[in-house]
């Protein structure tokens, strides 16, 4: 009952659309009482006229949409339907409804009536759902029957081409779109009127009517024992035969059920082509035109009974059932790859923004290294310049003396050999001295850089482990994630490779200053050796040689050898150059 139901609310949309000229979605009640008057009388369903005013008695006087009418529509109509009305009849009153407002004016090569063939034909073959349309496969199906029916060739080629030229947000044709295609004979060229009008006859007497099988046969009678010409029309339960095929004069009726049977016989009295057919309490002896005739004829009655033992549908009916369920599974196919598809994608974009991170995490370890690349240059610069600043304050100190001693010449005529002595002797000390202080700063200097190139190793290292790991993480996700992987997992080697070459770098750096360290180291041990010796050096000078020079108006320094060689002024000077140094150092 349900599939009844759904054939008959396909052809009831069909009216109640056309009913709403203004395409509001709402049809006023004076129309859907004479509809469901009419609806009545060929569904052959008692008429409540008070039914519908009693529905609606609580709505306005206004229009009434089809949500509204459904339930009425179902409950006083369709729910008292039974299975003896005329479904020709049926579908023709709705057909009556809505064909002027919505068959185009354009000629076609179909008559009205084949419209309407394929007007019943589309609500066979539409979607359970509305608007109703027709789906590409449906359209397909529906012109190779057409084309078999003509006797012509399928041109697979030139439907692949009319199914391009839809449109993307269109899923199939309307019924009016469809009766165009078909009557301005795109896909049925080279055929006339009449050969059309006989294809959508044969292909609706087949859809529609369930007629599996039809034709001219000879059978014999039962009283009179003659033979005569018969129009045979075979459905799934039934064998009508009439006088001709305009289907006007009907003769009788085979009830077919499970029990019946279908027998060849061999030719007797003049009759060729026989066969018989076994019914519950009568027998039917049919002769056919020729032997295939005959074959067809059986095979068609044989698979009819075994539908029936089986309880299936007509075959035609099977197959839209499976077609429907084919393109459903097909659909939820699609929705399910969808579904993965999107959450593919997401996936997608959840890597990408971890390899951003870690692109972004690779820049800002690079950034860094290169600031303290940077300030390390900056430092080196300024020591250069630190540097080259008490080195010119030594020359200029040293120029100073040079002055002071070249002054006290004339003085120190007598002991210029032995001021020279002690001169030369002072100055070697100082450059001794000064020595071991740029030695002890190179130390701590060269100390200091080892120690920031350990701790940039062992952060690059840790960076190196890191992205290692990370790099281990992405090898170990699926195969199928691999591929697309490929080209950053190339990157990241790309920039691990750079990084090594960082670290053997800063390795080789390491290395360099350990042996600058070392060098620096034994020049130390150096300057401390060789001041030491230039301290003996200058005891031992000054224990054995008490200098005597010309009494002077200032005042002398005695020291422990005797009087000094230096004014108290000179001492100051030396003594406030002294005290200079160490606070820079």
């Amino acid at each position: 009952m349900g599939g009844l139901k759904d054939e008959l609310l396909k052809a009831i949309w069909h009216a109640f659309t056309a009913l709403d000229l203004d395409h509001s979605g709402k049809v006023s009640k004076s129309q859907l009482k004479v509809l469901s008057h009419n609806l009545c009388t060929v569904l052959k369903v008692p008429h409540d006229p008070v039914a519908l005013e009693e529905h609606f008695r609580d709505d306005d006087e206004g229009p009434v949409s089809n949500q509204g009418y459904m339930p009425y529509l179902n409950k006083f109509i369709l729910e008292k339907v039974q299975d003896n009305f005329d479904k020709i009849e049926f579908n023709r009153m709705c057909w009556t409804l809505c064909v002027k407002k919505n068959l185009t004016k354009s000629p076609l090569l179909i008559t009205e009536e084949d419209a309407f063939k394929v007007w019943v034909i589309f609500n066979f073959l539409s979607e359970d759902k509305y608007p109703l349309i027709i789906v590409p496969e449906e359209i397909e199906y529906l012109l190779k029957k057409l084309t078999e029916a003509m006797g012509g060739g399928w041109q697979q080629e030139q439907f692949e081409h009319y199914k391009i030229s839809f449109d993307d947000n269109k899923d199939g044709l309307s019924v009016w779109e469809l009766i165009e295609l078909i009557g301005n004979g795109q896909f049925s060229k080279g055929m006339d009127r009449q050969t059309v009008s006989m294809a959508i006859n044969e292909v609706f007497n087949e859809l529609i009517l369930d007629v599996l099988k039809q034709g001219y046969m000879m059978k014999k009678g039962h009283r009179r024992k003659n033979w005569t010409e018969r129009w045979f029309v075979l459905k799934p339960n039934i064998i009508s035969y009439y006088v001709s095929e305009d289907l006007k004069d009907k003769k009788g009726d085979i009830l077919l059920d499970e029990n019946c049977c279908v027998e060849s016989l061999p030719d007797r009295d003049g009759k060729k082509c026989l066969f018989l057919i076994k019914c519950f309490d009568k027998t039917f002896e049919i002769s056919a035109s020729d032997k295939k005739k005959k074959q067809e004829w059986i095979q068609a009655i044989h698979s009819t009974i075994h539908l029936l033992k089986l309880g299936s549908p007509p075959p035609h009916k099977e197959a839209r059932q499976r077609r429907k369920e084919l393109r459903k599974k097909l659909l939820a196919e699609q929705e399910e790859l969808e579904r993965q598809m999107k959450e593919l994608q997401v996936a997608n974009e959840n890597k990408q923004q971890e390899l951003e991170t870690v692109r972004k995490k690779l820049e800002e370890a690079a950034s860094r290294a290169a600031e303290e690349e940077k300030k390390r240059l900056q430092t080196q610069v300024e020591l250069q310049a630190r540097f080259s600043t008490e080195l010119e304050r030594e020359k200029l100190i040293r120029q100073q003396m040079e002055e002071q001693v070249a002054q006290k010449s004339s003085e120190l005529e007598q002991y210029l050999q032995r001021v020279r002595e002690l001169e030369d002797m002072y100055l070697k000390l100082q450059e001794a001295l000064e020595d071991e202080r740029q030695a002890r700063q190179d130390e701590e200097m060269v100390r200091k850089l080892q120690a920031r190139l350990l701790e940039e190793e062992s952060s690059k290292r840790a960076e190196l482990e890191k992205w290692h790991l990370e790099q281990q993480q992405a090898i170990q996700t699926t195969e199928a994630e691999k591929q697309e992987l490929e080209n950053q997992r190339v990157l990241k080697e790309r920039a691990l490779q750079e990084a090594m070459e960082q670290l053997e770098q800063l390795e080789l750096e390491r290395k360099q200053a350990l042996e600058q360290y070392e060098g620096v180291k034994k020049k130390l041990e150096m300057a401390t050796n060789k001041t030491k010796s230039w301290k003996d050096k200058v005891a031992h000078h000054e224990g054995l040689i008490r200098l005597i020079e010309p009494g002077s108006k200032n005042p002398h320094l005695i020291t422990n050898w005797g009087p000094a060689a230096f004014t108290q002024a000179e001492l100051e000077e030396r003594e406030k150059n002294w005290k200079g140094k160490k606070t820079t150092e």
